[in-house]
């Protein structure tokens, strides 16, 4: 696919007030992690594990929306396995993106404001980020069951910003994320929806068809589009 034109859009956004970062393949290499804890729980729920390819083209909602339409009424008993096998290996081999880091500390250094916005459970995605020291660079981290509805609803993002000064229906507020969750969050809570693609092979995730890629929603303009954090760090500093 081509993406002359969302490469132009990128080129022509407003430089932001605030930017809303996804966290998982956005700013951390969370993939592998996935997997094996989503086939890990297949198996010991009966069923054919996923793989990496069929965990990267599918996974995008938060547990308790995704996990029903997957297991019916076993899907808390589903969810514990994973959220055990996942715990059990995530401080550990978590990894930041090439190039998150310095994306970040760009964005410090401009003073905008930083926040993320997540659908991995609110208290882990907590811990990954004092983990690996990136904690205290965000206004707020909330995640999966922190507001009433996670993304791709508005209350997430809605309660991420309070106590800040940004305000949702004045300011340039980017959403950078990789999947339709991201998309259809930023959307729907009026900031301006950044894809950031796979770096290794220049994919965007399968969960966002190529109309919305290509068009926007309601024929809008193309999405812009990165495949590496550099690419946000030279347009910043333009």
């Amino acid at each position: 696919m081509n993406f002359i034109k969302n490469k132009q859009a990128l080129e022509n956004l407003k430089k932001p007030k605030a930017v809303v970062f996804d966290w998982d393949n956005t700013l951390v290499d969370t993939w592998p992690l996935i997997q094996t804890a989503i086939d890990e729980t297949m198996k010991k729920m009966g069923k054919e594990p996923w793989g990496l390819k069929k965990v990267r083209d599918n996974v995008h909602k938060s547990m308790r929306e995704s996990f029903p339409e997957i297991f019916g009424d076993d899907w808390q008993k589903a969810g514990e396995i994973y959220k055990q096998t996942y715990r059990s290996l995530h401080l550990e081999k978590l990894y930041l993106l090439p190039g998150a880091l310095e994306l970040i500390e760009k964005l410090e250094e401009m003073q905008i404001t930083q926040f993320v916005v997540s659908n991995k459970m609110g208290p882990t995605l907590r811990q990954e980020a004092e983990k690996i020291g990136l904690d205290k660079k965000f206004f707020s981290l909330i995640g999966a069951g922190d507001a009433k509805a996670d993304k791709p609803s508005y209350l997430p993002v809605e309660m991420a910003l309070i106590g800040s000064d940004i305000n949702l229906r004045q300011d340039e507020i980017w959403f950078v994320g990789d999947t339709i969750a991201d998309i259809e969050c930023a959307y729907n809570s009026g900031c301006t929806p950044i894809i950031y693609g796979n770096a290794v092979d220049n994919e965007i995730s399968k969960t966002i068809s190529q109309n919305w890629i290509e068009n926007g929603k309601n024929n809008e303009g193309p999405l812009p589009i990165y495949f590496h954090h550099h690419e946000l760090i030279e347009l910043l500093k333009k």
